[in-house]
């Protein structure tokens, strides 16, 4: 094929770039052989010219078609080279979050720097047991195909994981350890892993430092081996370290720092325990402060220590050696800051008292004087003599640091010593699996010893890595039997050569370090002689004489010569050791320095017998003392050359795994991919490598169907034949003529390199054209169809058009004419109007003008009158003016005039007055005035006079009267003091009308007062009322607006009641189901510790072989699973105690077993009672409840009552689980010690543990043995009492048998009276504590009613008293009359029990009347006493003459065991739901039952039911992988638990019994404890149903469900090439859909067959459905081939197809096609478009049933299968994660595919009369009659 017909226009290929490594670009035009150019686009839209190389002329690679980017396995791709390997890991790690991938037998692990949800146990046990391939890339995956390996081919593994310091290689080697821990079974060893990750904190802490590139960086490399057993579980670990970096402890460079330990030794020096050790600030000290950088952000120093110490006392490091090994690190410190002091240029000495080699001196316990002497001096020995030479400062400063380096190393290979120590296994190992946690490849700008050491191995390494890959693709072209021929591949000996061979660089440096004036230049030197020139691989720098450069695999390296002499020496002197060795306080620093067998002895020897490798540093063997000096000799580059041989050789016999761990950037951000970084390390790993070997053959793959599915669009139908390869050849011929380019093998094609692109290009191109055709057609007809359909619309448009304007023109010529008529009429309208309002206007004019002339005439004669008026107001003012001014001025005049007048007077009477005559003028006048005086008088006299006579005469007159005055007066005194009284009256009326008129007064003031305020308040409240009414309209408004909105409120709340109620409904449910699921799960983990102990008491008894004769004894067929199902006191099996003394005598086995039983059964009696007594409380609670609450609310406390009940039996079970694991710790401690050959010694463990539970029960026999003989007596005496004749044995008798009791059958014989006594006793204390209790809580329940009574009494007298008296004695009489109506009808519901009690007492007195006349026919029989008191009394069956059966089976209590061995342990399920009627056991069992509760024989019922149950777990035990058996047992256990309640007589299961069928309940039991037993049994068997199928289905879901193409050619085989690895596929059927549901048709015929409930049939059918989508999804989840849309259709098909089947067999509402949601929403969701925001908001919320990690996991993994499909984008799968953040769902990506959902056993009554049930003679019961 030529590159002209790939290198073609739009062909996209990689150029290289400065930045980003490789760029895509576009071809613009055809390449043509010849040009020199390629004219080409980048992806920005940028154009170029890209220059071929006129040399190489090699074209630039080309890019992968789209489809084929994201691939698992870099190989697959069709174009192998840099650029698509790099594109590849991008594109998945950063859009598809995907962080690894395979590169051929290459794990490739990108360091995402975040947590991601991938390692959980969902994830292990998905991965558990898959292959290889077929699941996406994972740690695990590798981790499997180890184990597998391991197992299968029993051959040791290794994990090499590998990378850059933080690349992630321990993180990834942590969970390779907990897949093992997790897989492998062994869940109590999985502490091992704890241990290993314990030690971590340590390991750190002394081997990891900080560097430019880590602040955690592992220096030096480690081999952990995790050690199994036979059965492949993990026992152990031991680790292994390697090239330790020694010289980080005395020299760090810049910005780096010395190892952790150091420094958190500093930041913790403030310790009051580390006082002593004289510590300070980490820049104090010389090892410690080199880097400048003594501080790491984010990290504490001083809390690390606290870890470390932590870490070290967990794995067995005490605190005496923790502070050794602290003082041996403080004293390397000080070490490093001892100084020196020159004397001359060949000696130096050090300051005398020079404080750090004081403290260091004190610290080791060693003498100041001899270390500070030979840290400046040294021994040299000759052949005749010894002798001491100084040296030089430098060689002293060397020296130093070399002892300091040499302590810290053999601290650490001790420390590592004690890890191992509590790693060791004890058992022996059977094979490991290595994992190899190493550093990769470096190169630093200055490269040193450690960097060649480091890279010398990683050419070992990568040898060792090339030959495996060579040898895989040599055997999968052996395999296929194809031709060829051998691959050409980078073999890096000549490297490995160069380096380690004869005069090789390791070897020219040991001989340089032999020479006595060595030196690094004259090394250097000797390689540019060497190997210059020579070897192609060696260069030397042009600017150095220093240096060199090495050719690796990866890169080249120049390496400086400084300092690699003295590190290789790593020179100790032996006098400095032996003064350490002389420290006499310091015990650990002696260890450090012991033999190297001693330090090795732990683990220098594995279980498996297997050459251990040896530690790094390699300490010499000191066997002879002579031999010390030239041990102490050998270079660290021999010693790491050893180790690494050792270490290779492991490799090379084990399996080899490879994971290549790539640190993406070195600035820690999530999800960042730096190219340069990347593609570095790719060149470093090897990956690049394993893509050139495959690219170098045939690194595409396809069988030949695949292909033929592929590639069927480029085939002819001729060319299809019938023989899949042969068609497959035919085409491939046509289509590519290079028969190089292609082999045929037996199962596969196999492809060059660049093959499938070509086919793939051939195919887009058929595809695009048939597209082109199939468009070309569909757009013609489409546009035929437009056209054809635009010409009818045009010409029904033209028509209506062309009506339309007819119609328009008809219109216009109708409107013309009323528009002329319109305007005629408007015109003169308008005409006359005007002419009107003109005519009005004028009109008005007038008017107006005449008015405002008459109105202004009017105004002007009014102002004229008004003038007048005023003017003579003014006139008349103005002249009464001027008048009374006038007169005022007369006035005043005269006034003046008359005072000047009187004044002349006055003083004219003046000058009188003071004259005679004056005088006498006035005597004149007194004389005139006292004459007249006189002459009145004389009058007055005379007047007198008469007036006297006339007295006189009245004098007489009264007297006369006076009497009759008197008289007068005392009448008048009389009135007068009636008129005083009256007065008095009338005095205090007056004050009261005062006081009335004073109050009148104030009230006409109050009255005004209040009239004015009424007045104001009349007014205020009319203003208020007013608003009021506003107000009020306002608030109808309102309230009508509230009424509507309460009422919708109403409703709304209603609403949210009902949702609410339904949702607790709902939530009350899934908590009910949550407690049936932990109660069901406790029993299945109960029945597993059954069948535990079960295993474990046979391997006891296999063990423990022939003890002593006579003291071995069994307790029958009793079993742990029979203890638990006896509940209260009821001990099993009186019937069976003949079969007991027949069978083996007595093991040890009974001792562990009965004292078990007896706690159980005593705990258990306990649990029912308190179950008991709380479901009565709680059934009165609920009674309470239910008269109180509504009708809607009666269901949740039922719901309770099942919740309080179901945790009152977890409780229970807990308890007892709790019990048997105390048991069965015990017994496995002392299995795990009885695996030595001396297990049946009187010393063994086993052998003391069974004799103390021996010794136990045989102390409680003796004890009990008195209380048999008062028991025996107190049966001889009733037995007396029945038969007086017989009285001859009594308890003297019996004490002597039993003391004359010698051997084992006396012993046993008590033994069972004892059990007999006891269960007696028992059973009458429990029926009297049950009598007890009964009547206890009879009593507090009166006691409730009556405060009841008493409260409701006190309501109603309160409420009475508050009614009117009528109403009272209404209320009073009501309450009477409602009183008297329940009492009435509490009297007849006791009536009733009343009489079911005198039935049931009258049937019991019959069977006793017939007991009674057994009794007395016996006693006339003639037997002896003996027979009498040794034998039980058998009642005699006497025959009667029925007409009809009863419905019973009678049989011999010895026959028991053979009814539960015909009917149930050998019974053929087949053959009965074949031929029999369905449940017929379940019939004959419950038949038995009847009959001996008819018999009132309680041993018998006893015995049957837990013989019964035993032998029923027998059987599943023995045959439970049987789909039938399990199936057949489920159902009869059903149908004998509904025969158990049809027939109990509770009213609850007897609505649906026919007469006679009541008449058949039992009558004298009460089976409700084993109606209990036989559901948990019941529950047991249909886990262990669901368990079968699921391991029937399980092979057949991935294959039918998601692989196989049910829609033949929607889903095309993507051209992906994946490689099966061949060492991990197993040959195993393919299954398709139509297997899956034949098999469903299988399980649904048998269970119907069997005649399961139709509800039960639907739980199981749910189950079935659930387990196929969770298995389908979550291998949908972890596999990207799988999520396409194509695979997305045919899921749904699938699906369809199951729907399909539910809908045939009436199976729709099981609640299956609900578990089966989730899948079809993610097939919903590879099909919907998922661009827009839209879409985003139509997934979220379509997929409801989907978590939201599930989701982003789909859209992540979806992957076109063509190129007509696209890629999810990453900016949508942002936009989903936000619009679900909100969403509160759990965060696991898987579901639980072993989740089973709880079950139920709805009550299904049986139509079955049982008399017309008859037994076949097939089933071997002839020895059972029918009654």
């Amino acid at each position: 094929m030529a590159a002209s017909e790939l290198y073609t226009k739009y062909a996209r290929v990689w150029i290289p770039d400065p930045e980003e490594v490789w760029k895509s670009a576009e071809l613009l035009k055809d390449y043509k052989p010849g040009d020199k150019v390629l004219q080409l686009r980048l992806e920005e839209g940028k154009e170029l010219e890209y220059c071929l190389d006129p040399k190489t002329k090699e074209l630039p690679p080309l890019r992968n078609p789209d489809i084929l980017v994201g691939e698992n396995d870099l190989t697959a791709l069709s174009y192998l080279h840099e650029p698509a390997v790099l594109h590849n890991l991008k594109v998945r790690f950063i859009d598809s979050k995907l962080i690894y991938t395979y590169c051929g037998i290459v794990l490739v692990a990108i360091n995402p720097y975040e947590q991601l949800p991938i390692y959980g146990e969902d994830i292990i046990n998905a991965y558990s047991g898959q292959n290889m391939g077929d699941m996406d890339p994972h740690i695990f995956a590798v981790a499997e195909e180890a184990y597998k390996q391991m197992a299968r081919d029993e051959r040791n593994q290794s994990i090499i994981v590998s990378g850059e310091s933080g690349a992630g290689k321990t993180v990834s080697a942590k969970y390779a350890m907990r897949y093992f821990a997790t897989v492998s079974g062994s869940a109590s060893e999985a502490n091992v892993e704890e241990k290993v990750l314990a030690s971590n904190p340590i390991m750190e802490s002394i081997g990891n430092a900080k560097t430019t590139r880590n602040d955690n960086s592992s220096r030096f490399g480690k081999y952990i081996e995790i050690g199994f057993d036979k059965r492949y579980r993990i026992i152990g670990a031991n680790m292994r370290t390697y090239l330790l970096e020694k010289s980080r402890v005395v020299f760090q460079a810049e910005e780096e720092r010395n190892y952790h330990i150091f420094y958190q030794l500093c930041a913790s020096a403030a310790l009051p325990e580390f006082k002593t050790l004289r510590l300070g600030n980490a820049n104090f000290f010389h090892y410690t402060k080199q880097g400048g950088s003594p501080m790491i952000d984010g990290v504490d120093d001083a809390k690390e220590m606290v870890n470390t110490r932590q870490a070290c006392t967990l794995l067995g490091i005490s605190d005496s050696y923790q502070m050794g090994i602290f003082r041996i690190l403080a004293g390397i410190l000080h070490l490093g800051n001892v100084e020196f002091a020159s004397r001359d240029s060949d000696s130096c000495t050090v300051p005398p008292k020079h404080e750090p080699l004081t403290i260091f001196c004190d610290l080791m316990g060693v003498e100041y004087e001899e270390m500070s002497h030979w840290l400046c001096h040294r021994k040299l020995a000759t052949a005749t003599e010894t002798y001491i030479k100084p040296i030089s400062k430098l060689h002293a400063i060397n020296a130093r640091d070399a002892l300091a380096k040499h302590i810290y190393a053999n601290l650490f290979n001790w420390i590592v010593d004690h890890v191992n120590k509590a790693l060791h296994a004890t058992v022996k190992q059977h094979s490991f699996i290595g994992v190899l946690d190493i550093y990769g490849f470096e190169t630093f700008e200055i490269n040193s010893f450690e960097q060649f050491c480091i890279n010398y191995a990683n050419e070992k390494l990568q040898q060792q890595f090339n030959m495996h890959v060579f040898k895989l693709e040599q055997e999968e072209y052996m395999k296929e039997q194809i031709p060829w021929t051998l691959i050409d591949f980078y073999d890096n000996q000549p490297c490995i050569n160069l380096i380690e061979a004869k005069m090789g660089v390791l070897d020219l440096l040991d001989e340089e370090c032999k020479m006595p004036k060595g030196s690094d230049d004259s090394w250097a030197q000797k390689l540019y002689n060497t190997h210059l020139n020579k070897c192609a691989l060696f260069e030397k720098p042009r600017m150095s004489n220093k240096a060199f450069i090495i050719k690796h695999f990866a890169d080249k390296v120049e390496y400086q010569c400084e300092g690699f002499l003295e590190k290789n020496k790593d020179t100790v002197y032996e006098e400095q050791i032996k003064v350490l060795k002389s420290s006499k306080k310091f015990k650990l620093l002696l260890e450090l320095f012991q033999d190297e067998e001693k330090v090795l002895s732990p683990t220098s020897a594995t279980p498996s017998g297997r050459v251990p490798l040896s530690r790094m540093p390699i300490k010499p063997a000191k066997a002879r003392p002579g031999q010390a000096s030239k041990e102490h000799k050998k270079t660290v580059g021999h010693q790491f050359r050893n180790s690494l041989h050792l270490l290779m050789e492991t490799l090379n016999a084990t399996t080899p795994h490879y994971v290549r761990c790539i640190k993406p950037n070195d600035f820690k951000f999530p999800f960042t991919f730096d190219e340069k970084r990347a593609v570095q390390q790719l060149r470093a790993c090897g990956v690049l490598e394993t893509i050139r070997i495959s690219a170098a053959g045939f690194p595409s793959r396809w069988t030949y169907q695949e292909f033929f599915s592929r590639y069927r669009v480029l085939m002819k139908q001729k060319d299809v034949l019938g023989d899949r390869k042969q068609t497959c050849k035919n085409v491939l011929e046509k289509l590519i003529q290079d028969k190089d380019k292609y082999q045929f093998g037996k199962t596969k094609i196999f492809f060059r390199a660049g093959q499938v692109a070509y086919l793939e290009k051939i195919r887009a191109d058929k595809l695009r054209a048939a597209c082109i055709r199939i468009q070309k057609t569909i757009r013609g007809w489409l546009m035929r169809k437009k056209y054809m359909r635009m010409r009818r619309a045009a010409i029904t448009i033209q028509r209506h058009v062309r009506g339309y304007q007819a119609r328009c023109y008809a219109t216009f010529l109708r409107r013309t004419r009323a528009a002329i008529t319109i305007q005629k009429f408007q015109r003169m309208y308008v005409v006359r109007k005007r002419y009107r309002c003109m005519r009005d206007a004028t009109i008005a004019l007038q008017a107006l003008l005449r008015g405002y002339m008459v109105r202004n005439k009017y105004q002007m004669m009014l102002r004229e009158h008004k003038c007048v008026v005023l003017q003579k107001h003014v006139r008349g003012w103005l002249a009464r003016r001027r008048y009374r001014r006038t007169l005022r001025a007369i006035v005043y005049l005269q006034c003046c005039y008359r005072r000047m007048m009187a004044k002349r007077e006055l003083k004219k009477l003046k000058i009188e007055a003071r004259s005679v005559e004056r005088y006498k003028k006035l005597h004149i006048g007194l004389e005139n005035k006292i004459m007249q005086l006189q002459r009145k008088i004389d009058e007055q006299n005379k007047e007198y006079k008469s007036l006297l006579e006339k007295m006189n005469s009245l004098e007489l007159t009264y007297s006369t009267e006076t009497e009759k005055l008197r008289s007068d007066v005392e009448r008048l005194r009389m009135s007068e003091e009636e008129a005083k009284n009256a007065t008095n009256r009338v005095l205090s009326l007056q004050e009261e009308i005062a006081k009335l008129r004073k109050e009148l007064h104030q009230t006409q003031s109050e009255k005004k007062s209040i009239e004015e305020r009424a007045d104001k308040y009349k007014h205020e409240t009319e203003q208020l009322v007013s608003e009021l009414k506003e107000q009020n309209s306002l608030l109808k408004t309102e309230k009508e607006e509230l009424n509507r909105r309460i009422h919708d409120q109403a409703k709304e709340i209603t609403e949210s009641m009902e949702k609410k109620l339904v949702e607790e409904t709902k939530q009350l449910e899934l908590d009910l189901n949550d407690e049936r699921l932990r109660y069901q799960n406790l029993l299945n983990e109960f029945s597993r510790l059954e069948e535990r102990y079960d295993d474990l008491k046979d391997e006891m008894n296999l063990m423990v072989s022939i003890p002593k004769p006579g003291h071995k004894r069994t307790d029958s067929t009793h079993s742990s699973n029979e203890s638990e199902y006896t509940f209260s006191s009821e001990i099993t099996e009186a019937e069976d105690l003949p079969l007991r003394m027949e069978q083996e005598p007595s093991e040890k086995k009974a001792a562990l077993d009965m004292s078990l039983f007896l706690k159980l059964q005593k705990r258990v009696s306990e649990l029912e009672q308190e179950k008991q007594s709380l479901q009565d409380e709680l059934d009165r609670k609920e009674e309470q409840a239910l008269r109180a609450k509504a009708k809607e609310e009666e269901r949740p406390p039922i719901r309770g009552a099942e919740l309080e009940y179901e945790s009152l039996k977890r409780q229970e079970l807990e308890s007892e689980n709790k019990k048997l694991k105390n048991e069965l710790n015990e017994l496995q401690k002392a299995l795990t010690e009885t695996r030595a050959p001396e297990v049946t010694a009187p010393g063994a463990p086993a052998y003391r543990v069974l004799l103390d539970q021996l010794t136990s029960v045989s102390e409680e026999l003796e004890v009990r043995k008195e209380e048999v003989l008062i028991l025996r007596s107190q049966l001889v005496s009733q037995k007396e009492a029945i038969q007086p004749k017989h009285t001859m044995t009594d308890a003297t008798i019996l004490l002597e048998d039993v003391q004359k009791m010698k051997d084992k059958g006396e012993i046993a014989q008590a033994y069972i009276g004892l059990k007999e006594t006891n269960r007696l006793l028992e059973s009458q204390l429990q029926s009297q504590k049950k009598s007890h209790e009964n009547e206890l809580e009879s009593l507090r329940g009166e006691i409730q009613s009556l405060k009841e009574e008493n409260n409701r009494q006190q309501q109603l007298l309160a409420q009475n008293l508050q009614l009117p008296p009528e109403a009272r004695i209404e209320a009073s009489l009501q309450h009477e009359i409602t009183r008297l109506t329940n009492e009435n009808l509490d009297l007849m519901e006791q009536l009733e029990k009343q009489d079911k009690t005198v039935r049931k007492l009258k049937k019991q007195l019959k069977v006793f009347a017939k007991k009674i006349g057994e009794l007395e026919v016996g006693q006339m029989e003639n037997t002896s006493p003996g027979q009498i008191i040794d034998e039980p009394i058998r009642p005699v069956n006497i025959p009667r003459k029925e007409k009809d059966f009863q419905g019973m089976l009678e049989y011999k209590k010895e026959d028991e065991q053979k009814l539960v061995k015909n009917l149930i342990l050998e019974l053929k399920p087949r053959g009965v739901a074949v031929n029999l009627i369905p449940g017929l056991p379940a019939y004959i069992l419950f038949m038995c039952v009847r009959h001996a509760d008819y018999l009132n024989d309680d041993q018998k019922v006893r015995s049957l039911l837990t013989s019964t149950i035993n032998g029923i777990k027998k059987v599943l035990k023995k045959r439970g992988d049987d789909f039938e058996t399990v199936s057949f047992w489920l159902s009869n256990t059903c149908r004998f638990l509904h025969c158990l309640k049809q027939y109990s007589g509770e009213e609850g299961f007897m609505k649906h019994n026919t007469p006679r069928q009541n008449e058949h309940c039992l009558t004298n039991f009460d089976l409700a404890e084993y109606r209990q037993v036989l559901s948990d049994l019941a529950i047991q068997i249909y886990q262990q149903l669901v368990r079968v199928l699921e391991n029937i289905l399980q092979p057949m879901i991935v294959s039918g469900m998601l692989e196989h193409e049910t829609i033949q050619g929607v889903s095309g085989v993507k051209p992906t090439g994946l490689r099966k690895r061949t060492s991990s596929i197993a040959d195993e059927g393919t299954y398709t859909l139509d297997s899956i549901i034949r098999q469903l048709n299988s399980f649904h015929s048998v269970m119907c067959q069997h005649g399961m409930d139709p509800e039960l049939i639907k739980q199981v059918v749910k189950q079935m459905f659930y387990i196929i989508g969770a298995i389908t999804l979550n291998n949908l989840l972890l596999r990207k081939d799988m999520c396409s849309w194509s695979k997305g259709m045919q899921i749904r098909y699938n699906v369809s197809q199951l729907e399909e089947w539910l809908r045939d067999k009436n199976l729709m509402n099981s609640g299956a096609k609900e578990t089966l949601e989730p899948l079809i929403q993610a097939a919903q969701l590879l099909q919907v478009k998922k661009k827009t925001d839209e879409d985003a908001e139509a997934i979220c919320s379509m997929c409801n049933a989907l978590t939201t990690a599930q989701i982003v996991k789909v859209l992540n993994l979806y992957t076109p299968v063509n190129e007509f499909e696209e890629r999810v984008l990453v900016s949508f799968i942002r936009t989903i994660q936000v619009r679900l953040r909100d969403r509160k769902d759990s965060p696991q990506l898987l579901m639980d595919a072993k989740h089973i959902f709880p079950v139920t056993f709805p009550f299904n009554p049986s139509s079955l009369a049982l008399e017309t049930i008859q037994i076949p003679a097939s089933l071997g019961l002839g020895f059972i009659s029918r009654v």
